[in-house]
């Protein structure tokens, strides 16, 4: 008979959620429904970006059951985070970071469904290198979860078996349940106290699948008069293939390209004008990553 107490298992996973569930609050989502926000240090609160309305005034539901008004201090769309401070100050301690994870180590998603505490078990499914997100965020670590979760979870806090806090619960394509690291909502939470917001990198130019059997790319639709495309040559009809030599097989892989850390960059696009390669220099500007 194996000596593993399942009663102790269990009681202990609930006391890890039991912990956290303080510093977690409710936030209001599209269609009515509800996502979660927790707290992240000094009485601000991080949440998924895309469950915030940037029009709607923000409220937050916190454990004693309250509702109050939040300020969003700014959300970045290129990593996911949202960034909120509620009208009432917390008195709220700040999660331990986790040490390393790895694949088949247990994960707990916490959230929040109005003063109602939620938590479920899973693990951590895969661990890789940093990658960029659609909207061409640096992410520092991949890491998918094996774990059921609806998406009143989102935007709650993951955290491994002491507790200590892994990351933000997304979902990505066809829903799965991603992790947004800690080491990345730092870096965001940090431009957002200081900016408000991001920068993405930007082109002026508006762009579309290319279909032809023999290319790959972008092919640029319209300019922006003021644009950098524009200022640098580049014409209606242009396909973009390269991006400072390596290939881009269409217009998601040049918006990864254009993210924050783009901005204000010198680069070197390959475009195919009328069937001939060119290199075409151009300082990448910005604007506000919305």
């Amino acid at each position: 008979m194996s000596d593993f107490d399942l009663c102790a298992f269990s009681d202990a996973v609930a006391a890890v959620a039991e912990a956290v569930a303080p510093l977690t609050a409710s936030v209001p989502s599209p269609r009515g429904r509800t996502a979660t926000a927790f707290h992240w240090g000094d009485g601000l609160y991080v949440a998924a970006e895309e469950v915030i309305d940037p029009d709607a005034v923000q409220h937050l539901t916190l454990p004693s059951g309250e509702t109050v008004a939040a300020e969003l201090l700014g959300r970045d769309p290129s990593t996911g985070v949202a960034l909120l401070k509620p009208a009432v100050a917390t008195n709220l301690p700040v999660m331990a970071k986790a040490e390393a994870v790895r694949s088949g180590h247990m994960a707990i998603a916490a959230g929040r469904s109005g003063p109602t505490p939620l938590a479920v078990l899973g693990t951590v499914g895969e661990v890789g290198p940093s990658w960029r997100s659609l909207r061409g965020g640096v992410i520092d670590r991949r890491i998918n979860l094996a774990i059921l979760a609806g998406g009143r979870f989102e935007g709650g806090p993951v955290l491994d078996a002491k507790g200590a806090l892994v990351g933000m619960l997304l979902f990505g394509p066809q829903r799965r349940a991603l992790v947004i690291p800690y080491e990345t909502i730092e870096r965001a939470v940090a431009t957002l106290r200081e900016k408000g917001g991001v920068m993405r990198g930007y082109l002026g130019a508006g762009l579309h699948p290319i279909r032809d059997t023999a290319v790959s790319g972008a092919i640029v639709m319209s300019l922006d008069d003021e644009g950098p495309a524009k200022a640098a040559g580049i014409m209606l009809g242009d396909i973009v293939t390269g991006w400072n030599g390596e290939a881009v097989r269409g217009p998601r892989e040049l918006i990864r390209k254009l993210g924050p850390d783009s901005a204000g960059a010198a680069v070197t696009l390959t475009v195919l004008r009328a069937g001939e390669a060119r290199e075409v220099p151009l300082m990448v500007g910005e604007k506000p990553l919305g």
